[in-house]
């Protein structure tokens, strides 16, 4: 009985450093990057354990067409505070996509926004 309690706690601690490194590893390195272009319509602080600011960008093609919505999360306070900032304007999001992030708890996207310019 004291083997398979030990047995037990040391599967129990495996799982839990795997998924600790898992989580690690979906969260430091990005799948791919890239750039959106469009109006931020929305950008809000959400997030029951983990804080992140979730937000929407409106990507119209053509004038009257209808827009395309690019959701996004953002971890970086001043770059949320850029967001802000810049509501209204013409923007270009610069991102990084994390796949495999196991739990929605770091964010309820997989694309997180690293830096905003404004477009003229």
């Amino acid at each position: 009985m004291q083997k398979l309690k030990k047995y037990s706690l040391i599967a129990l601690a495996v799982v839990v450093v795997g998924f600790a490194l898992w989580t690690f590893v979906a969260m430091t390195f990005s799948y791919s990057s890239g750039d959106r272009v469009g109006y931020v319509q929305k950008i809000s602080n959400k997030g029951w354990i983990f804080k992140t600011w979730e937000g929407e960008l409106a990507m119209v093609n053509m004038p009257g067409a209808l827009s395309e919505k690019f959701l996004f999360s953002v971890r970086d306070d001043a770059v949320a505070k850029s967001l802000q900032d810049t509501m209204g304007k013409r923007v270009r999001l610069s991102y990084e996509e994390h796949v495999g992030i196991p739990v929605s708890w770091f964010a309820e996207t997989r694309y997180f926004v690293v830096a905003v310019d404004v477009v003229e």
